[in-house]
C-alpha cells in the first residue's frame, strides 16, 4: 500500500483531468472525444513509464545526464531549424496519431539530472564555480526556448537552477547580485516597451511584444481570458455547475486556464479538494527529500518539488488574478502529451527513490 501512494494520487488527479477536459470540450467541436481520448493514451503511457523506471537504476540515468541534456538541446536547434510554426511559435514536433511533441517539456528533466549531479560533484568547490557552471547550462537551452518562442519554459528553466543552488548553501550574497542583475534586464526591457515600441520590435520582434502585451493586460485588468476565468470561477459557487455544464468560454480551457474548467466544474469546496490533493503530494516529496542522504538524489528531488509547486501556484494564480498569465499548465491536470509525461517521468523518479527506501 505504502509503496504505491504516487500511483493512487496520480489516478485521483486522472480522474480529475478527464472530466475537466470533456466538460471543456463542448467549446470544441461540439463535445469532442478526441482530447480526452488522446489525455487517456498520454496517461497510459505515462503510468507504464512510472513502472518501468521504478524498477531501474537512477544511477545508471543519472550517469548518462550529460548525454540525455546533449540530445535534448540538439532537438530544441533542430526544432528551430525544421519545426512547424503554430501560433507564431516553433515549440512543437509533429507526431502522427499522438499529435504534438514538445522538446522543452523534456528538458526541465534533464537539467534537473544533470545540474543534480554538478552540483554534487561540485559540492566542495567555490560558490562562483558552482554559479557559473549551472548558468551555462541553462543559458544555452534558454536562449533556443527563448527563440522559439516559449517562455514559460525558460522561467521553469531558472525556477530549477535557482532551487538547486539555494539549498546548495550558495552565499545568499549570490542570491542578491542574481535578482538585482534580473531587475535591472527587466527594468531596460520594460522601459524600451514602454518608450520606444519601435525600438523594442526591432530588438526582440513582435513575437516577444506580444507577449509582454499578454502579460501587461494583468495589470490593466482588460484580458478577455482572465475577464471570463474570473466571471466563471465567481458564478460557479461553494458546489459548481455540475459536469458537462460550464456556461461561459475562456481560452485554453483544457490547457493553461483548466483549473478554471475545474472550479466551474466543482465550485470552491471542489477546488478546496484539488489543492488538498495537490499539496499531498508535494508534502510527500518535500519529506522524501528531507530524509534523503545522497546528495545527488536529495538535489533530483528538490529540483522536482519545486518546479511543481511554482507550476502549481502560477497557473491557479494567474486564472484567478493574482499573477500574470504566462502560459503555464498545471502539471498532472491540463491537457497535453509532453507535458504530462514528463511530469509522469519525472514522478517515476520519485517513486523509484521512495521505493528504493521503505523505512521512509
Amino acid at each position: 500500500m505504502k509503496k504505491n501512494k504516487f500511483i493512487y494520487i496520480l489516478i485521483t488527479l486522472f480522474i480529475i483531468s478527464i472530466i475537466s477536459i470533456y466538460s471543456f470540450s463542448k467549446f470544441i467541436n461540439n463535445y469532442s472525444t478526441d482530447l480526452v481520448l488522446k489525455q487517456i493514451i498520454f496517461y497510459i503511457i505515462g503510468i507504464i513509464l512510472i513502472l518501468i523506471i521504478r524498477k531501474i537504476n537512477l544511477k545508471t540515468i543519472i550517469k548518462y545526464s550529460f548525454t540525455i541534456y546533449i540530445i535534448n538541446t540538439l532537438l530544441l536547434l533542430l526544432l528551430l531549424i525544421f519545426g512547424k510554426e503554430i501560433n507564431g511559435s516553433k515549440a512543437w514536433f509533429t507526431i502522427p496519431l499522438l499529435g504534438a511533441f514538445q522538446p522543452s517539456e523534456f528538458m526541465k528533466i534533464s537539467l534537473i539530472l544533470f545540474l543534480s549531479k554538478i552540483l554534487d560533484k561540485n559540492k566542495d568547490k567555490k560558490d562562483y564555480i558552482k554559479i557559473f557552471k549551472v548558468f551555462i547550462v541553462i543559458l544555452i537551452p534558454s536562449i533556443l526556448t527563448f527563440l522559439e518562442p516559449d517562455t514559460g519554459a525558460v522561467i521553469i528553466y531558472f525556477i530549477i537552477g535557482i532551487s538547486l543552488l539555494y539549498f546548495a548553501n550558495i552565499n545568499n550574497k549570490w542570491f542578491i547580485s542574481f535578482i538585482i542583475i534580473v531587475i535591472v534586464i527587466l527594468s531596460s526591457v520594460i522601459y524600451i516597451y514602454n518608450y520606444n515600441s519601435s525600438l523594442f520590435l526591432k530588438i526582440l520582434g513582435d513575437n516577444i511584444f506580444y507577449r509582454l502585451e499578454r502579460i501587461f493586460s494583468f495589470y490593466k485588468s482588460s484580458g478577455y481570458q482572465l475577464g471570463n476565468s474570473l466571471v466563471s470561477i465567481g458564478s460557479a459557487g461553494f458546489f459548481g455547475n455540475g459536469s458537462n455544464n460550464i456556461l461561459l468560454y475562456f481560452p485554453e480551457g483544457h490547457t493553461d486556464f483548466i483549473f478554471t474548467s475545474f472550479f466551474s466544474i466543482f465550485g470552491l469546496f471542489g477546488s478546496i479538494f484539488l489543492i488538498f490533493i495537490l499539496l499531498y503530494l508535494d508534502i510527500n516529496i518535500i519529506d522524501l527529500s528531507i530524509k534523503e542522504k545522497e546528495y545527488t538524489l536529495k538535489y533530483i528531488l528538490i529540483s522536482i518539488v519545486s518546479t511543481i509547486i511554482y507550476q502549481q501556484i502560477q497557473n491557479i494564480s494567474m486564472t484567478i488574478g493574482l499573477l500574470p498569465i504566462t502560459g503555464i499548465t498545471l502539471p498532472f491536470i491540463s491537457y497535453g502529451g509532453s507535458s504530462l509525461i514528463s511530469y509522469c517521468i519525472l514522478l517515476g523518479i520519485v517513486d523509484n527513490i521512495y521505493n528504493k527506501r521503505p523505512n521512509y
